[in-house]
């Protein structure tokens, strides 16, 4: 159960609102844990942020049972497969989403920075800095906190992921519903909800990003190490460093 609207400061110190939410939602995950968030007294002040990979289906369609009016937002950073763009377009229609906001990196950072469109190749982590980094930080603009897809089975430092955080970054609150969920946890859902997968996860793409900087995984392969795979680099910058 959530508390009045009128307890949650915004303007209080971050690790006080973080306290708040976490006092109120802590036994609370996946569909409970979002549906507190966006229809209880963070409404209006929250977005899920959604890459449409390969497990992005479960919130969305958590999202869209909660309240479809959610604000969604999509980094289309011109370098994704088309398959993303025609499988959020698929989802969108599928579970009746109407406010998704597919965002863009600005022209002038592509034309100053990115002339040619090689910089992933050159400097990965300036290019997902032009182009996820900057453009979320000012789509999440107005709002106080988000909703990410991450889990503790995708290892790294996300093996200790709480599910209600702070970014001292950004100042925002960072909500996980799906932290403590294991690969069955997320394929059930999948399979009971009837949700239609990324048309590349058949394909071995387990994670699925940019197009130049993602591959297949192989057998045994951690999930995500078919992201940067020729690089020591995890993350997009988006979470900060390999968080």
């Amino acid at each position: 159960m959530t508390v009045s609207a009128a307890r949650f400061d915004d303007a209080a110190p971050l690790e006080d609102r973080v306290a708040h939410l976490r006092a109120a939602n802590s036994d609370l995950h996946g569909q409970e844990l979002v549906r507190a968030m966006v229809t209880g007294e963070m409404k209006g002040r929250i977005a899920l942020v959604s890459s449409f990979g390969a497990e992005s289906a479960v919130l969305l369609d958590m999202v869209a049972e909660a309240d479809p009016a959610t604000p969604v937002v999509f980094l289309d950073t011109l370098k994704l497969f088309p398959q993303t763009l025609g499988y959020r377009d698929a989802l969108i229609d599928r579970l009746g989403l109407t406010d998704v906001r597919t965002i863009q990196p600005a022209d002038r950072d592509l034309t100053r920075h990115d002339p040619d469109g090689t910089l992933w190749s050159i400097d990965p982590d300036f290019c997902c800095h032009i182009r996820k980094t900057d453009p979320l930080d000012a789509a999440l603009s107005g709002f106080a906190g988000w909703i990410t897809g991450r889990k503790r089975f995708h290892g790294g430092k996300r093996a200790t992921l709480p599910t209600i955080e702070g970014d001292p970054l950004t100042d925002r609150l960072k909500i996980n519903p799906l932290a403590p969920w294991t690969p069955d946890d997320i394929a059930r859902y999948l399979a009971d909800r009837d949700l239609p997968v990324h048309p590349l996860v058949d394909d071995g793409f387990l994670s699925i990003g940019c197009q130049p900087c993602t591959r297949r995984v192989g057998p045994g392969e951690d999930v995500r190490a078919g992201r940067w795979a020729w690089l020591d680099k995890t993350e997009c910058g988006i979470h900060g460093e390999g968080i």
